[in-house]
């Protein structure tokens, strides 16, 4: 693993260090020590782990719990691993849970008492409660039986990600090769779930993750403030988004506007969205895309000449009536970033570029939302395909 400190002069004040769990397709889940300062940042790592099974690929950082799917390529079964997460970064697994193939996504619902998994290779939901022990027990699965879809990578269902809405009452999950959002409705005595009826997306669009949006103004006296949904389509290269109406008898939803991800150029050939995210002030929306090295950067090894090709990240404002205003694309650094997260204040972007093996952390202006200097680059990873941060301080 080649560990790289780059000098930046964007930061004005010495930060507290903080920890950046990473998973990878190489088997490994990092906990990395990020340290900012005046005129420089450095990582460190802290430790490696195994114990997440063959081909960790999701994390979620609950308390001193990390969640970690290992999507099971390599077993005949996947699993869910809780790793304990001690003071100096190391990592214990503390419980597996055997589960269909193909996790790529949890999501924690009913207050903790429960988490939903997405399976992409199994073409599955399926859920568990959590004891007070933290003890994880089966609670029920779909399996969705859908034809296949216009394209070569809708030969079935692939459920790629479980996100809860706003009230904490519906879960979604984006179903990349049935062009669909499939909803359920939580039973909070029992955490079981009740199917909704779906939103349907252009076909051989490929609908992959998604994330809710309301305005932070507030509305005029005695209304209630909107709630958006942006589901980021793989296969079309778009973003959609969809103001969500609550009513007793359940959930409806108004398109609002679809727009694509390089502004008013059209995406290149091959390429592949991946991550969307709104950042922590609540005023932009990113989502990054791969397999389109628009950029050329200047390699983090000073000794080093050679560019490196980089894919990109797009950054948009979002406006009260849900619509998306384009601001502009930054570079990823590196190939195929499946994943990004952002730190609690928004000035720092982890991206994971899952083809060259790297993780790039960028400086970011949370005012502007515009991207800056890279802060820190790991190197010889594997297939990165999530981060986490950890403040806690």
């Amino acid at each position: 693993m080649a560990l790289r400190n780059l000098l930046y002069a964007s930061l004005v004040a010495p930060a507290l260090a903080v920890k950046l769990y990473v998973s990878s397709y190489s088997g490994n889940v990092t906990t990395f020590e990020l340290t900012p300062g005046v005129g420089a940042a450095s990582l460190k790592t802290l430790s490696v782990s195994t114990e997440c099974g063959g081909v960790p690929t999701w994390l979620d950082l609950q308390g001193s719990d990390l969640y970690c799917v290992d999507e099971g390529w390599l077993t005949p079964n996947a699993s869910v691993n809780t790793l304990k997460v001690s003071p100096d970064g190391s990592l214990k697994r503390t419980s597996k849970v055997d589960t269909i193939q193909g996790p790529v996504s949890d999501q924690t619902y009913n207050k903790g008492k429960a988490v939903a998994l997405a399976h992409y290779g199994g073409g599955a939901i399926s859920t568990f409660t959590i004891s007070a022990t933290g003890a994880w027990s089966p609670l029920e699965q779909f399996v969705f039986n859908t034809p296949p879809g216009p394209r070569p990578e809708q030969e079935s269902s692939h459920v790629h990600e479980a996100i809860i809405d706003p009230t904490g009452e519906y879960l979604f999950f984006p179903d990349l090769g049935a062009d669909v959002v499939r909803i359920y409705k939580i039973d909070s005595a029992t955490s079981k779930l009740t199917e909704q009826p779906s939103i349907k997306s252009d076909p051989a669009s490929g609908p992959r993750h998604a994330v809710f949006w309301t305005p932070s103004k507030k509305p005029v006296y005695g209304a209630k403030p909107s709630t958006y949904l942006f589901v980021i389509h793989e296969l079309a290269n778009k973003i959609t988004s969809y103001k969500v109406n609550y009513a007793a008898t359940g959930l409806s939803f108004t398109r609002v506007q679809d727009i694509g991800l390089y502004g008013t150029t059209a995406p290149p050939n091959g390429t592949r969205a991946a991550e969307i995210a709104v950042s922590p002030d609540n005023k932009f929306i990113i989502s990054s895309n791969r397999n389109a090295t628009i950029f050329s950067l200047a390699n983090p090894d000073p000794k080093n000449a050679t560019k490196i090709p980089s894919d990109s990240l797009t950054t948009f404002t979002p406006s009260d009536d849900g619509k998306l205003k384009f601001v502009n694309l930054a570079p990823s650094g590196g190939s195929f970033p499946r994943f990004f997260s952002l730190n609690k204040d928004g000035s720092m972007v982890a991206v994971g570029n899952q083809n060259s093996g790297s993780l790039y952390v960028w400086a970011r202006d949370a005012k502007t939302g515009r991207f800056g200097e890279r802060l820190a680059v790991v190197e010889n990873l594997g297939g990165v395909n999530n981060i986490v941060w950890d403040e806690r301080n």
